[in-house]
């Protein structure tokens, strides 16, 4: 990309999930943890002690001090008592999904997200493509929600596991995806082939999933080897869009893990 990335920036993370997670996963980015004075239960107690033997400083602050970032930022709103400055990384780029591509050991296994723009929608799915053993979750780096302390407390720690790629041009990042014969299946009520009949699912893959509201945007769909539906029961015709990322997720992993077993 032309001029680097941009730097380092210092944001604010609320709650027990994100909190941990950055202790845990990302401890030298956190600069400092502030726990609402007063507050003396197990959680905030494990936190402390994690903060402390990872050589975080800590304080305690009033509510006053909450109600005051709160204020500022209506992200922060549900901060369980817990809030932490933290450094931010680059965000990364084509460049570290290649990266990334170049290292694996096995069939890439991508999720690609065209335009979610709700922070809780996001969350959902990093964590859906986590658990469901996904290298990374692609998106696009305009018209499109990134990394905020919504989506990290959403997220459940796993904003801070699994890479999270903010593309310029997803049009093209999918083209090079297929230069690498990685096959790209996207997900549109429109889609040709069942979910569960797809040819793709155990190959190298990208499942590209659409926006709240209007799914996949023509240009996106027009770049998929395999547009693909989920079968549901009338009336019901659409899913939210990280409930249908996440029924596509476990469909492909359920694929690849018999496959991995039936080439044993």
């Amino acid at each position: 990309m032309a001029g680097g990335k941009p730097n380092q920036a210092t944001e604010w993370l609320a709650g027990f999930h994100a909190v941990e997670a950055a202790l845990r996963h990302d401890g030298e980015r956190v600069l400092e943890v502030i726990f609402e004075l007063g507050r003396q239960d197990k959680r905030i107690q494990d936190l402390r002690e994690l903060a402390g033997q990872i050589g975080v400083q800590y304080r305690d602050a009033p509510d006053t001090y909450f109600a005051e970032r709160v204020r500022v930022d209506r992200e922060l709103t549900r901060h369980q008592g817990v809030l932490a400055k933290y450094q931010s990384p680059p965000p990364a780029d084509e460049n570290d999904l290649y990266a990334l591509l170049d290292g694996l050991q096995e069939p890439a296994f991508l999720l690609v997200l065209d335009g979610v723009t709700d922070p809780h929608n996001l969350g959902a799915c990093l964590r859906s493509a986590e658990a469901a053993g996904a290298h990374a979750v692609v998106v696009p780096r305009d018209r499109a929600v990134g990394m905020t302390p919504t989506v990290r407390k959403a997220a459940s720690g796993a904003a801070e596991r699994i890479p999270f790629i903010q593309v310029t041009n997803l049009a093209r990042t999918l083209v090079a995806l297929k230069e690498r014969f990685i096959w790209v299946v996207g997900a549109a009520g429109g889609g040709m082939v069942s979910l569960y009949e797809t040819d793709f699912a155990a190959e190298p893959v990208a499942l590209v999933m659409g926006s709240e509201g209007e799914g996949l945007r023509r240009l996106t769909q027009e770049h998929c080897d395999q547009l693909i539906y989920i079968p549901m029961a009338a009336p019901v015709e659409s899913l939210n869009v990280s409930v249908a990322t996440a029924v596509c997720l476990f469909e492909f992993r359920r694929r690849r893990s018999a496959s991995a077993v039936l080439s044993e």
